[in-house]
C-alpha cells in the first residue's frame, strides 16, 4: 500500500489509486514475462551452444541472428562461444584421428605379425611333410616315393634274374641228367666192347695155342 501511495504522491498525482494498482500490476506482468523471456532465451541459447553438432549450432544462432540491409546481426558471446566449439572440435577430432592412426599402426604391426608367424608355420609344415618324404639313403637326400619305386623296380630286376636263372637251372639240370645218361649208356657199350674184345682176345690166343700144340 505504501508503494502505490509513493506512486501516486510523485509520478501520477492525478490519477486514482485503483488506477495505480492496475498500472503496477501490468508493469509487473510485463517485467515478469520479459525476464522469464530473457532467461529461457539465455538458457536456450546455452542449450544451443553447448549441444549438437557445429551444423546445428550455426543453424542456431542464423536463426536468432538479426538483419540489417541484407546482413546478418550476430551476438559476439554467441560468435566467441560458436569459435570455442569449434576449436573444441577440431582438437577432439584431431585427438580422435591421432587415436585411430595409433590404432591403425598397431593393427598393421599386429598383422604384419600374424603374416610372419604363418608363414613360419607354413614353412615349418613344409619341413616336416619334406623330413617326412625324404630321408638319406648313402648319404643322399632322396624322397620316399622315389625309394620305393627304386625299390620296387630293384625287387622285379631281381625276381627276373632270378626266374631267369631258374629256368637256365632246369634247362641245364634236364641237359645234365641226359648227359648222365647217354654217358651211362657209352660207358655201358664201352664195357660191353671191352668185354666182347676180351672174349675175342681169349678166343684168338686159345686158337693160338691150339694151333702151335697141332704143329708140333
Amino acid at each position: 500500500m505504501f508503494i502505490v501511495k509513493f506512486w501516486k504522491f510523485y509520478f501520477f498525482p492525478n490519477i486514482s489509486l485503483k488506477m495505480i494498482k492496475s498500472l503496477i500490476l501490468i508493469l509487473l506482468f510485463f517485467g515478469t514475462g520479459f525476464a522469464a523471456s530473457f532467461a529461457q532465451d539465455s538458457t536456450a541459447t546455452q542449450n544451443s551452444l553447448r549441444s549438437g553438432t557445429i551444423t546445428s549450432q550455426f543453424d542456431y544462432i542464423y536463426s536468432v541472428s538479426n538483419s540489417f540491409q541484407d546482413h546478418e546481426v550476430v551476438k559476439k558471446s554467441n560468435l566467441e562461444k560458436l569459435k570455442s566449439n569449434v576449436l573444441d572440435s577440431i582438437r577432439t577430432m584431431s585427438k580422435e584421428v591421432s587415436a585411430l592412426k595409433l590404432q591403425m599402426s598397431t593393427m598393421r604391426d599386429s598383422v604384419v605379425i600374424m603374416q610372419n608367424l604363418l608363414s613360419a608355420e607354413i614353412e615349418e609344415k613344409n619341413q616336416a611333410i619334406a623330413d617326412r618324404e625324404n630321408f638319406n639313403f648313402l648319404g643322399i637326400g632322396i624322397q620316399k616315393t622315389a625309394y620305393s619305386s627304386m625299390m620296387w623296380a630293384l625287387v622285379l630286376v631281381i625276381a627276373g634274374a632270378l626266374s631267369f636263372f631258374a629256368v637256365q637251372y632246369f634247362r641245364s639240370s634236364s641237359k645234365i641228367s641226359k648227359a648222365e645218361k647217354d654217358l651211362v649208356e657209352v660207358q655201358e657199350e664201352f664195357e660191353q666192347h671191352r668185354k666182347n674184345t676180351l672174349e675175342r682176345e681169349r678166343k684168338l690166343k686159345r686158337e693160338l695155342i691150339d694151333a702151335q700144340m697141332g704143329r708140333s
